[in-house]
């Protein structure tokens, strides 16, 4: 136990390092969070564990029903999930992940509005139809948070709350140490998962790491009846009836932000909640009358590509970068096995993450952001 990796952010990816971090390769870590661990998208999200068309899809199917016993904990996983297409060409964009899926072995069963009402009946009658997917499933970020939390206690791992990484000790193109507002941490290797804040760490080490910061929201209504098949979305958002009977759902489009130094998550935006809400009650009309009790707002990180970055740089040679581009929940189980490899071996031996690296991002202009149109509205404004 004398290598020590110290990982920065206490979000879903890196806590899920950390656990497989002491479950399988039983080496020290330090967990460094700002705030408290989930505290921003990680805890604030739609529970959705469905990526097909990521290079952690296999791994992510795999894990995901085994995580309650191998962290101790609840996480209220329960596996399938029903996509709805409320018009053809939503449906349409459903089934090519359904067909990327397929080929990777997995099924799923196509659904005509009758066959699909009988298993969501909130749905549309007039939805075009829908998907249900004998994979994938969906989990409670919360309990999964605090279940991940507690594992890599349980383990012997540390995680440091209200702790600020403030700069870095480099010597031999190496980091370590951290510097944090508690002190400084030495370490043997660093992992940053920091969510939107990627960018300004990597800016510390000299990096250039392209990623745009985003508000993320939920809204959850009163209990409902429970349906048979709890986790359904589709119309742009997504999400799952909680256990209780609760709708809890979220999606785009997500106002951009300025992140100076965000200490908590921002309040929620009437306009983004109403947006998501809006979007609910038309994709489960028949549930338009329930009420929306509570709503919260969390920070997510994009790439220009939409895509993650996994990958453990030359420069300096022993610091792995994550950035999820905002499906971290989900494939947590996979990821957090995926940098432990990086962390430790170098390299991941069960997914080719060759198109996940940073140097992808090379050639970017550094006006990326604006080109996109991925401005916060008072930039847009003050440019008005």
């Amino acid at each position: 136990m004398t290598y020590h990796v110290a990982v920065i952010g206490g979000g879903a990816t890196g806590l899920s390092t950390a656990f497989w971090l002491r479950h399988e390769a039983k080496v020290r870590v330090t967990v460094i969070e700002k705030g408290i661990v989930g505290w921003e998208a990680s805890g604030r999200n739609g529970g959705g564990a469905t990526h097909a068309v990521s290079p952690l899809f296999a791994e992510e199917q795999r894990l995901w029903p085994l995580m309650d016993e191998l962290l101790g904990y609840p996480t209220e996983y329960q596996r399938q999930r029903v996509r709805i297409g409320l018009s053809r060409r939503q449906l349409d964009l459903i089934l090519e992940g359904v067909t990327i899926a397929r080929r990777q072995g997995f099924t799923a069963h196509e659904l005509d509005n009758k066959s699909l009402r009988e298993l969501v009946p909130f749905v549309s009658e007039t939805a075009a139809g829908g998907v249900l997917l004998e994979y994938g499933g969906h989990a409670n970020p919360q309990r999964t948070l605090q279940a991940y939390a507690w594992a890599v206690q349980d383990l012997g791992g540390d995680i440091r709350q209200h702790t600020t990484v403030t700069g870095f000790d480099l010597a031999g193109g190496k980091i370590t140490g951290v510097k944090t507002d508690q002190g400084t941490i030495g370490c043997d290797a660093v992992v940053i998962a920091a969510g939107p804040h990627l960018a300004q760490l990597g800016a510390q080490l000299g990096l250039r790491i392209p990623v745009a910061a985003a508000r993320a929201e939920m809204v959850v209504t009163e209990p409902l009846p429970l349906i048979r098949f709890g986790g359904a979305d589709g119309n742009g958002v997504y999400g799952r009836q909680t256990l209780r009977g609760n709708l809890a759902y979220g999606g785009g489009a997500h106002e951009w932000i300025d992140l100076p130094d965000a200490k908590t998550p921002k309040p929620v935006n009437s306009p983004v909640m109403q947006s998501v809400a809006k979007r609910v009650f038309e994709l489960f009309p028949k549930v338009a009358h329930a009420r929306v009790i509570r709503s919260w707002a969390g920070v997510i990180e994009n790439t220009p590509d939409g895509r993650p970055i996994l990958d453990r740089l030359t420069g300096p040679d022993n610091l792995i970068v994550a950035s999820m581009s905002s499906v971290g929940f989900g494939l947590s189980p996979a990821s957090g096995r995926a940098l432990m490899q990086l962390a430790t071996k170098g390299a991941c031996d069960f997914a080719n993450l060759s198109q996940l690296k940073l140097s992808r991002f090379d050639t970017l202009p550094p006006d990326w952001q604006q080109d996109a149109g991925w401005v916060p509205w008072s930039a847009q404004e003050t440019a008005a």
